[in-house]
């Protein structure tokens, strides 16, 4: 390796994309080609930086596998950073393994790390702890460059934040601004003080009887441990949470997918401990104003399933002027409302990042059709809170910084629900 790579390769792991780009700019051979593209993608230049590590990794001979698979690793980074979810994560774990075998511990590491990133934007939170737990357990996972420790941090504690175990996020948090102040990258300490900000900004609302009250993630978690049987709005269920830190995870009923079940548990959860008149529940549950008997029939039916579903938690008492939810047990009910209001509030919590999403990837980050995940953001776009640049498969859409408060809530999975 040629002082020029070397000095190029130096300014790079220092955070300094234009004197990595000085030193290399005009030179097409393949660690050059390599070098261009991860500081194109330090500098946000993201399918340029693509195109360029693709074209190192043809150029790489077959023999070089080594040179290759970290072009594997960078270009699934660039990939991660441009939200491109799909595809499959063979060839980066794969990666990895070749990495390994040549003693490369760090980016085998960091492909790894990455691996886990990607199955954190997708809501698949298990996973993603599972694969942070087998690097935790690695022989050599105390020897890692103070920047990578800091990124390992960073997604734990992102991963404890989105699971609400809060005090494993701040320790977390403590870990990687330690390591970040090490790697002496300005980057990696911003974004260690913005996920701290997290901590103290409103994440929900709990609302009902004229209370419309902000709660930060510790008031989540409180709320949750305190037994009182909860409907969350943010992760459309309802249910009786042990609490994020306890070994019982409670008792949770699913109804993102059941839309006018869960209207109707959140109209009885916002009259108790009273009842809800027919004629109100007709108009917020089915939003008619001209009930007549076909709507009271069918909210017999749709209160008739409810009461299935909510078995294990409450009753549902028939009333005079309508119905009553009565939880088990003499528990408290709390509503918990996310901080924005709207049927697309989980689009807009991913488009908040300030990355280019595409359809394909809101949807996996939703769990949700992609022509669905296309009439929401039409719905948007006419409202003017999101735009999209580019067109066909290379259309992305974007969305300004929510300010004020967080909105990991309404992330894939962000509750304890078993």
């Amino acid at each position: 390796m040629d002082s020029l790579i070397s000095a190029s390769a130096r300014a790079l792991a220092a955070g300094d994309p234009l004197g990595a780009l000085k030193r290399v700019a005009l030179r097409d051979d393949p660690p050059a080609l390599a070098l261009r593209g991860i500081a194109m993608a330090q500098l946000g230049e993201h399918p340029r930086a693509r195109d360029l590590l693709r074209q190192a990794a043809r150029a790489f001979g077959t023999h070089e596998a080594q040179a290759r698979a970290r072009c594997v690793v960078a270009e699934a980074e660039v990939a991660l950073a441009m939200r491109d979810l799909g595809g499959s994560p063979r060839p980066l774990l794969e990666a990895a393994d070749t990495l390994q075998a040549h003693g490369d511990t760090a980016n085998a590491t960091q492909a790894r790390l990455i691996a886990a990133r990607r199955l954190l934007r997708m809501g698949r939170l298990d996973e993603a702890a599972a694969a942070m737990d087998a690097m935790a357990t690695a022989p050599t996972a105390g020897d890692l460059p103070p920047a990578l420790r800091a990124m390992a941090d960073l997604t734990l504690a992102e991963l404890a934040l989105r699971s609400l175990h809060i005090a494993s996020a701040s320790a977390a948090l403590d870990r990687a601004q330690e390591a970040a102040e090490q790697a002496h990258v300005p980057a990696l300490l911003a974004e260690v003080a913005q996920a701290r900000a997290v901590l103290d900004q409103p994440a929900a609302r709990r609302v009902g009887a004229g209370v419309d009250q902000p709660l930060r993630l510790s008031d989540v978690a409180d709320l949750l441990a305190s037994g009182a049987l909860v409907v969350d709005a943010c992760r459309r269920c309802v249910g009786v949470g042990g609490g994020p830190s306890t070994a019982d995870a409670g008792v949770w009923q699913l109804l993102a997918r059941r839309p006018i079940l869960f209207a109707l548990v959140c109209a009885l959860a916002q009259a108790w401990p009273g009842d809800a008149e027919r004629e109100a529940l007709i108009a917020q549950v089915f939003r008619t104003r001209g009930p007549d008997d076909t709507h009271r029939a069918r909210l017999r039916v749709e209160v008739g399933r409810l009461r299935a579903l909510l078995r294990p938690l409450a009753r549902i008492e028939a009333t005079a002027r309508g119905f009553a939810l009565q939880p088990l047990d003499a528990r408290p009910v709390v509503v918990l409302a996310p901080p924005i209001d709207g049927e697309q509030a989980a689009l807009l919590a991913l488009l908040s990042d300030g990355a280019a999403w595409s359809t394909s990837a809101l949807a996996l980050g939703t769990d949700a059709s992609q022509r669905t995940v296309q009439r929401a953001l039409a719905e948007l776009e006419a409202q003017g809170r999101v735009r999209s640049i580019g067109r066909a498969r290379a259309q992305r859409w974007l969305a300004p910084p929510l300010s004020g408060f967080t909105t990991i809530l309404l992330l894939p999975a962000a509750l304890p629900i078993a």
